[in-house]
């Protein structure tokens, strides 16, 4: 069982190294130009990958992303194909990642709070605490 874990993490990692030079060196689709991939996760049997990724460019529709990359996709798996060490090369899935985004909006209301909070600081020994 370990050593399942292993090889699939492994094959994830290979999977990630892989899109990413794809996609920066091969794909001529403008609307992949700031593709990151962020993420790969692959099913047990490693019949199915999940592509996770987002954009470089803040601007960019998630939706438009998700489409340029389904748009491509024939052609990437055929290049992963190529350079992949399995027999069977896992159906691509392709999702996007809002993690970065998410995590700006959370860094914005935080210093909104603390910006309404008038400077008062949570920390032991000041303002008395």
């Amino acid at each position: 069982m370990p050593r399942d874990f292993h090889r699939s993490r492994r094959i994830e990692d290979q999977i990630q190294r892989i899109l990413s030079e794809i996609i920066r060196v091969d794909v001529r689709d403008p609307r992949l130009s700031g593709a990151v991939i962020t993420a790969v996760d692959v099913t047990r049997d490693l019949s199915v990958a999940k592509i996770y990724f987002t954009s470089l460019d803040p601007n960019v529709d998630g939706v438009e992303l998700q489409s340029a990359f389904h748009s491509a996709m024939k052609f990437i798996r055929g290049r992963l194909a190529s350079q992949l060490t399995v027999r069977a090369v896992p159906e691509l899935r392709f999702r996007y990642d809002d993690s970065a985004r998410r995590g700006d909006a959370m860094d914005r209301l935080i210093d909104e709070a603390r910006a309404k909070d008038g400077g008062r600081s949570n920390e032991p020994g000041v303002n008395g605490n």
